[in-house]
C-alpha cells in the first residue's frame, strides 16, 4: 500500500516522511553522511543491532528513491560501495533543521517544566 491508496492524492510530506521512518533509517543516513562511503560490513557495524536483511532493505528502498548509490566493483573478493547522492545529502541539511527544531522545542517544554 503506498501513500496515494491511503491519501487519495500524492502528498510530498507523507512521502519524504515514509522514507525517513522508521528505526534504522535515519542512523544509516547519517552514518553514510558521517563517513562519505562505506561498505556493507562497515556499515553495518556503524548501525549497531540492524540485521543484514533490514540493512539490505533499508539500501534498496533508498537506492531506489535515488537517495543512496550502490557502486559494485568488479574485483575478487566483490567489493560494494553505498553513498549518499545529491538527494540523500540535501534531505541530511533537512534533517539537521529538523534536529534544531526539535532541539528549540526540548528546550522550551524543558523551561515550561520548571
Amino acid at each position: 500500500m503506498n501513500i496515494k491508496d491511503i491519501y487519495g492524492n500524492d502528498c510530498p510530506t507523507l512521502y519524504a516522511l515514509s522514507l525517513i521512518s522508521g528505526k534504522w533509517r535515519l542512523p544509516i543516513l547519517w552514518k553514510l553522511y558521517e563517513y562519505k562511503t562505506l561498505r556493507f560490513n562497515a556499515l553495518k557495524k556503524e548501525v549497531t543491532g540492524i540485521t543484514n536483511m533490514m540493512l539490505t532493505q533499508c539500501l534498496q528502498d533508498f537506492e531506489s528513491h535515488k537517495i543512496v548509490s550502490r557502486i559494485q566493483y568488479e574485483e575478487i573478493p566483490p567489493r560494494v560501495e553505498y553513498t549518499l547522492t545529491e538527494d540523500g545529502k540535501t534531505l541530511v541539511s533537512l534533517l539537521k533543521q529538523l534536529h534544531e527544531w526539535g532541539s528549540l522545542q526540548l528546550k522550551k517544554m524543558s523551561d515550561i517544566s520548571k
